[in-house]
């Protein structure tokens, strides 16, 4: 089989495109909740705490010398992506609980027991009394 055959009954699988629109909108899904954390929610908490925006805390470990920019630890900015990452993870967790609930199979209702045709009750009948004859 030629490599390019190969490659392409590789990249024709159901699988591996769905995989590719799936990180394409997980892109715009992350982009659209990064806004949201750092547009919305974070300006609120940093009103909560003091007007303080987490992207300034950092930590200095080397001040600037002339063009040399200073070297810091960036730790504000770990902590919003943090807040990112969680609501990323809970809008996801939502999506697949709801998802699953819509695919879960009811549950299969118990049945009441066929009746039996009347042409079959009526032979079980004679076969019952012909037992008592015999008997």
């Amino acid at each position: 089989m030629s490599f390019i055959k190969e490659f392409k009954e590789f990249a024709m699988r159901g699988n591996v495109i769905d995989m590719a629109v799936g990180v394409v909108i997980g892109g715009a899904f992350g982009k659209i909740v990064s806004s949201l954390v750092s547009d919305v929610i974070m300006p609120v908490v940093g009103v909560l705490t003091g007007g303080v925006n987490f992207t300034d805390y950092k930590f200095t470990l080397k001040e600037a010398v002339g063009e040399v920019p200073a070297v810091t630890i960036n730790y504000g900015s770990f902590i919003q992506t943090m807040v990112d990452f969680t609501i990323i993870a809970f809008c996801i967790f939502c999506a697949i609980k709801a998802i699953n609930t819509l695919k879960r199979e009811p549950e299969p209702k118990e049945s009441e027991p066929e009746k039996t045709p009347a042409d079959i009750e009526l032979l079980t009948q004679i076969r019952d009394l012909l037992k008592e004859k015999n008997s």
